[in-house]
């Protein structure tokens, strides 16, 4: 009797054992804190600049925490989740305009042989395919490294809410994706967003191209339905509501793509996009619209297991109609550079250091994340830090 009860108690502890083993909930997060330089912060009038020194978070990443679950359904099938809040670790504050879970919040079913579709506030097939070529990836310069205005959205600065998301497995290096965004109204065709993107991916070589368009109205008080962007950067100066993440439009259509090349420990990446805004109040202009071309180059060489230094270069060509702001055609080159060394596979300090030259009319330096535009048509930003993963 005694070795039939410890039969049953066994089997009973195997089945416990195995039913953990079919689903999980992990907690997971990174904290990103340093201290940053800028020059050229219009302080009062648009010509007077002075430097700011700041405790800084989210220098290259933004600090967030989440909780990702799974649970297995049988025959390759498994239900997913995502939670994942952004935060300020300055202040304690929420981010993504104070959402719980601003960052990432969806839930879908995933298959071994086909994909994974989701529903929720996700990113979109930009950030997706042609991101991870670019200097914006998070194993590169992230949130630093962002194209003006982040006006190709490379950077993530629209989340889209509302969503309905398709990601392909991995069919011998090629994969496809795509994102459809509701309004959520009786305007269908009105503030909603999708978004279709590929890569493919053959040893050292790399290939990825996407498209999004974002369907507004730079009328509109306050950004609502699918386009639920983060808050502007320099919001006194730039609105959004359809695109760009910092420029108001009443469609934003963006075509981005990306090829890249491993050489040993070096990795080459070279990245176009194209973004269009139709009717917009940017740059003090009235129902115009604006174009930007950004054209990338990044290198990214790891000198050994721990230490790696980045450099990219991206020039963006602008041509606005119906300015009344500044130059008809205004260009930035800006070129970043960083240094990330790892203590631990958690753990990593980082140097970055950016200059941005705006080119045409008045125009001014204006980087992402820098805290404010610049007086001039040059700006310098520096920051050093760590950053911790869990």
């Amino acid at each position: 009797m005694k070795r039939i009860s410890l039969a049953v108690a066994g089997c009973a502890a195997f089945a416990a054992s195995a039913a953990n083993a079919q689903s999980s909930v992990t907690l997971y997060g990174l904290v990103d804190a340093g201290i940053a330089y800028t020059n050229n912060v219009q302080n009062g009038a648009p010509s007077h600049g002075s430097s700011r020194v700041a405790l800084a978070s989210g220098n290259i990443s933004g600090s967030r925490f989440g909780l990702r679950g799974a649970e297995d359904l049988g025959g390759g099938l498994k239900a997913i989740f995502v939670l994942e809040n952004g935060f300020n670790v300055n202040n304690g504050t929420l981010g993504q305009g104070g959402r719980m879970f601003g960052r990432q919040a969806f839930v879908g079913l995933t298959a071994n042989n086909y994909g994974t579709v989701t529903m929720g506030r996700q990113y979109d097939s930009m950030v997706d395919f042609v991101a991870p070529l670019s200097g914006t990836a998070g194993t590169f310069g992230d949130s630093g490294f962002a194209h003006v205005y982040d006006n190709d959205n490379l950077q993530h600065s629209v989340r889209f809410s509302n969503s309905v998301k398709f990601a392909s497995v991995d069919y011998a290096g090629f994969k496809i994706g795509g994102m459809y965004a509701f309004s959520n109204s009786t305007s269908f065709t009105v503030d909603r967003a999708y978004s279709a993107g590929a890569s493919y991916n053959n040893g050292p070589l790399r290939l990825a191209a996407a498209y999004l368009q974002i369907n507004g109205s730079a009328a509109a008080s306050t950004p609502a339905g699918a386009a639920n962007q983060n808050v502007a950067a320099d919001p006194s100066e730039f609105r959004t509501t359809a695109g760009g993440g910092n420029l108001t439009a009443d469609v934003q259509r963006t075509v981005g793509a990306g090829v890249g090349y491993t050489f040993g420990p070096a990795a080459v990446n070279f990245v176009y996009t194209h973004s269009q805004f139709q009717n917009t109040n940017a740059f003090g202009m009235s129902s115009g619209s604006a174009h930007f071309d950004n054209y990338e180059l990044n290198v990214k060489y790891a000198l050994t297991p721990a230490l790696s230094v980045g450099l990219m270069d991206t020039y963006t060509d602008a041509h606005l109609n119906g300015v009344a702001k500044v130059g008809a055609d205004p260009k930035w080159n800006q070129v970043n550079a960083i240094t990330r060394y790892s203590l631990s596979k958690r753990t990593e300090l980082y140097a970055e250091a950016m200059y941005q030259h705006a080119i045409g009319g008045n125009n001014r330096a204006v980087m992402y994340n820098a805290g404010g535009t610049s007086a001039t048509s040059n700006q310098v930003m520096g920051a050093v830090g760590m950053l911790t993963r869990f």
